[in-house]
């Protein structure tokens, strides 16, 4: 099977037009002949970058209310926004893994969510994954998910799964997808050659698995001129925010395509199921290298709210 990494760059809070990086990216993939296009964490509308550039911790701030308020305005509500997405998918008859803020309406819709929604070929939001555990600054910014993502599912011959950032750090969590069978894992990341790096031959190594890490940009001139606060956001001079990173293993953990940084470009390689097979002969860590009867993994698969109404039916 075919894949793509599409590493771009977000047009900087301003959903819509990144949206339409988003469509021209997944009909590229199909033209390339990939099944599976993936993209870099929170890129609809942008990674937080202005947390640790403007004093986001001070708390009750008039500027860190109205850059959340411009976080949530430009968010991306599920049911609203993917029609287009969705319509490319169908089109080109390719799995999507698009990384975004969602503003979870089953939540209030007043929080952010950073989420995988994955698209299915025929063009059907099939799975939305909310990460489980915001990393450091991120939650001033972002709630905290749960489990109901933790889902694979077969693309290709392969069976996939997938984590954002440093979620791909958690075991148990990476034990929870090689229990259903993963053998193809997207590590979806805001963007670092130093995120992407060790961690993706690592983990296919542990999981004698493909591994596909895909990462956004984000440059300075990807900033709009009206992104409240950019002088400050922009005032240290550093060429690049994130600088990419998308890069695959195999289930050896050697590199199938090495970090590509720096650039925005669609990364593709091809997979051979068969060599999970093979990698699969001296460790399987959920198979013949398991001893459930010592160790075993709960996984609460729930999507968590915060009310049940229970309404009677009686007429009225």
């Amino acid at each position: 099977m075919r894949i793509a990494l599409a590493q771009i760059a977000p047009v900087f809070l301003d959903r819509a037009r990144t949206l339409a990086k988003v469509v021209s990216a997944v009909d590229e993939a199909a033209r390339a002949g990939a099944g599976l296009v993936a993209f870099g964490e929170a890129l609809v509308p942008g990674y937080p970058i202005w947390l640790e550039r403007t004093e986001g911790a001070r708390f009750d701030s008039a500027v860190q209310k109205g850059l959340h308020a411009r976080y949530l305005e430009q968010a991306l509500v599920p049911e609203r926004d993917l029609g287009e997405v969705c319509a490319a998918a169908k089109r080109g008859s390719i799995e999507v893994l698009l990384g975004a803020m969602e503003r979870a309406s089953d939540r209030g819709g007043h929080s952010l969510y950073c989420s995988s929604l994955w698209i299915d070929a025929r063009g059907a939001l099939v799975s939305i994954h909310r990460k489980l555990m915001p990393t450091y600054d991120e939650r001033l910014a972002w709630a905290i998910g749960d489990g109901a993502g933790l889902v694979t599912r077969p693309v290709g011959g392969f069976t996939v799964g997938r984590l954002l950032c440093w979620e791909n750090w958690m075991p148990l969590a990476r034990a929870a997808l090689s229990a259903q069978g993963e053998d193809l894992h997207v590590a979806q990341w805001p963007g670092s050659v130093r995120l992407t790096g060790e961690l993706t031959r690592f983990a296919a190594r542990e999981g004698r698995s493909y591994v596909a890490s895909v990462s956004a940009l984000l440059r300075p001139g990807d900033l709009p001129a009206d992104v409240p606060e950019r002088a400050r956001i922009v005032a240290a001079g550093e060429e690049f925010f994130q600088d990419g990173g998308s890069c695959v293993a195999g289930p050896d953990g050697a590199w199938v395509k090495e970090p590509l940084a720096r650039e925005e470009a669609l990364v593709t390689a091809e997979l051979e199921p068969r060599r999970v097979l093979e990698e699969r002969q001296n460790f399987d860590p959920v198979g013949h290298y398991s001893r459930p009867d010592v160790l075993r993994l709960v996984v609460d698969r729930r999507r968590q709210g915060v009310a049940e109404f229970v309404d009677g039916g009686a007429a009225r």
